[in-house]
């Protein structure tokens, strides 16, 4: 939309509007960030993880936009000082679904909008870029008739998506699933999904009681984010309910911590947690564009403290062609999992620390998050940079990236 900017100056709001959020689908954005500031209003796009400026738009209109905004939204249109959220129906052949949070700034109001559409994800466990032994541990832990399995990692990893995937292999005619989320973000035939609504009362430990009264077999919480509702997610895990959870959590046996500092008792998550997964979203580089990069001293240096003496280094680097995002098409998980077995059983009751948790994984050959990435990176597959810059401040390597920065 960049060459677009003199036309757009004379659309009607309502093209305006239709205008970017089709070229946002178009080129498979997942966040469209419209921004107020002295002179202009900025529009810009979140695409495979980075915010790109697609155009300005002249100042004097950023009020009638966000007005349209909200009446698409059904919001309160005289509201200007307060926080607003809405969602948005866009009639396209996707079905897509449009997330809106209008926020007041200095220069006015900002809108950002995310893009749901379940057509847009093949959301298919196998397609997510989880490596083989990850992939298999994973349907271990799914093939239970009850426990815990929890998702970890920041805002903005894929962690609901990996939910939605999991619940989608579990999905059968003979179990009653039930979900609770904030938002739903993708409706899936065949489960019966529950929206949290705090103004009415209903939070995820009210939702997640009402569940256990409704006969369920799967329960999925989109998120556990207070003891109350880790206490309640823990209990059904134990009485005969396969659960599946979120934490925001750096790494996978950060959750184990989060939940003893939560103050649910060690015996309990021992008894309730069937597994961890941690993950990240990785950009994957352009096939058609990245070009062959030799790996400096530091590089290598990190390589082997993970990976080994590795053959067939293959590092690649980004480019940029018409195929691609700055020489990056798309995102795949790196990921850490582990099954709980009576080794993590025993250091949960302990109230073992977090680095002893960890060497019981390195005792075991669980894969790290770093290790999953770097793997990656040494197929050409994924950028070394960017795979560090995920990995940072995970506990592992920090010395070795930090010789990288000091390098360039």
């Amino acid at each position: 939309m960049k060459s677009k900017d003199e036309k757009i100056k004379y659309l009607e709001v309502s093209q305006l509007i239709e205008e970017i959020i089709n070229e946002a689908i178009e080129v498979e954005a997942s966040d469209i960030h419209i921004e107020p500031e002295s002179e202009t209003t900025r529009i810009r796009f979140r695409i495979d993880g980075d915010l790109i400026k697609i155009c300005d738009i002249p100042s004097e209109r950023q009020s009638e936009i966000i007005t349209r905004i909200k009446i698409l939204s059904n919001l309160d249109i005289a509201e200007r000082r307060l926080p607003q959220d809405g969602r948005i129906s866009w009639n396209d052949s996707k079905d897509t679904d449009l997330r809106v949070a209008i926020t007041p700034v200095i220069h006015g109001e900002k809108a950002v909008i995310r893009i749901l559409n379940s057509t847009r994800y093949d959301m298919r466990l196998d397609k997510f870029g989880f490596s083989e032994e990850n992939y298999n541990t994973l349907k271990g832990i799914l093939s239970k008739s009850s426990g815990m399995l929890i998702s970890t990692g920041p805002t903005g990893c894929g962690k609901s998506t990996t939910l939605y995937a999991l619940i989608r292999e579990l999905n059968n005619e003979e179990a009653n699933i039930i979900t609770i989320e904030d938002p739903v973000e993708f409706k899936i035939k065949g489960i019966n999904q529950t929206q949290v609504n705090e103004k009415a009362g209903m939070d995820f430990s009210i939702g997640l009681r009402s569940m256990l009264r409704s006969d369920p077999d799967i329960i999925m919480v989109g998120e556990i984010r207070d003891t109350k509702t880790a206490e309640i997610a823990i209990r059904a895990a134990i009485t005969g309910h396969l659960l599946l959870s979120s934490l925001h959590t750096m790494d996978s046996y950060s959750a184990i911590i989060r939940l003893l500092d939560m103050g649910i008792e060690p015996y309990l998550i021992a008894s309730a947690l069937a597994g961890v997964q941690s993950q990240r979203l990785v950009k994957r580089l352009c096939p058609h564009c990245s070009v062959k990069m030799e790996p400096n001293i530091s590089q290598l240096s990190i390589i082997k403290s993970v990976i080994g003496d590795a053959e067939n280094i293959n590092l690649k680097a980004p480019m940029g062609c018409e195929h691609c995002t700055n020489g990056f098409r798309g995102r795949q998980v790196i990921s850490e999992v582990f099954e709980i077995d009576e080794d993590f059983i025993d250091a949960i009751k302990n109230k073992s620390d977090i680095n002893t948790l960890r060497k019981i994984g390195e005792e075991k050959g669980i894969k790290s998050l770093v290790y999953d990435g770097l793997s990656r990176v040494i197929k050409g597959e994924l950028y070394i940079d960017d795979v560090l810059r995920h990995a940072y401040n995970l506990g592992e390597c920090n010395g070795q990236i930090q010789s990288i920065k000091k390098d360039g």
